[in-house]
């Protein structure tokens, strides 16, 4: 499975069109904080809170004889739920991921391109970076209310990989809103059979949303996740040493092997 990351599509963040404009400012690293959904309404939609990884994108730009190292670090916390599927039974095949970014502005201008992307645009990343995850189509358009700010929420139907075999999916991402000093995007992926019950909960953990994750419900990664050198979403040179569980340049929590039938859940993490 292609190991790749949202967040290192979405973090690089067009650090190379500053043109180390941001490191000659003393603005060379960059930190959102990370965001999750609020217990009880995570108690209420089944889903468990299973990891908050740190997605750090790192771009070196040179001026003439300077240069300089940008750094951004991005959050992703990771919800899961088990639901039926027929014929394989139940599964956690239903995920909810919370993406935080952080605004980057100089002069009143904002270099993070997440502030402006659709939700089509957003989906496409989804596509590009996941190998579990495709034949996107769109299908419906709507609002929702996201920490205080209304945005638009998109769902798209999309064929996906579980366990080895095909499964269509729903898959609903929000447009960016405000976080404090960051960008927030959320993306909610289920398998079709359960949309009648599902489709719902996703739309209840979006509008439940709160910046004070739960770091104590972070169980299922380590916290520590890091895409190296990556350049506009670029992945470069990943290494897949599952020998000693610990992953390089990748979006695992380091101990996952890589032997291409993670399914849906591996997809988002």
């Amino acid at each position: 499975m292609n190991r790749r990351t949202l967040l290192g599509g979405l973090g690089a963040v067009g650090l190379a069109s500053l043109s180390g404009c941001l490191g000659l400012v003393g603005m060379d690293s960059h930190e959102s904080s990370p965001a999750g959904v609020d217990p009880a309404v995570r108690e209420e939609t089944g889903y468990e809170q299973t990891a908050i990884d740190e997605v750090v994108v790192e771009e070196t730009v040179e001026i003439s004889a300077y240069s300089e190292t940008i750094s951004v670090t991005n959050y992703k916390t990771s919800h899961e739920k088990e639901v039926e599927i027929p014929p394989i039974g139940s599964q956690r095949a239903a995920v909810f991921t919370v993406l935080t970014s952080p605004q980057i502005g100089i002069a009143g201008r904002n270099f993070n391109p997440v502030e402006d992307m659709s939700t089509t645009e957003l989906v496409d990343i989804v596509a590009d970076n996941y190998d579990a995850i495709g034949d996107i189509s769109h299908e419906e358009d709507g609002e929702i209310t996201i920490l205080d700010e209304t945005t638009t929420r998109s769902r798209f139907s999309a064929d996906a990989t579980f366990n080895g075999r095909d499964l269509e999916v729903d898959v609903h991402v929000t447009e960016a809103v405000e976080a404090g000093d960051d960008l927030l995007v959320t993306i909610g992926v289920y398998p079709q059979y359960v949309r009648d019950q599902e489709m719902d909960n996703v739309f209840a953990l979006m509008e439940g949303v709160d910046t004070d994750a739960d770091e104590e419900d972070a169980d299922g990664g380590d916290g520590n996740e890091s895409d190296g050198n990556e350049s506009d979403g670029e992945n470069g040179n990943d290494t897949d040493d599952d020998s000693d569980g610990n992953d390089t340049n990748d979006s695992t929590d380091g101990n996952d092997t890589d032997d291409g039938d993670d399914g849906l859940v591996g997809a988002l993490e």
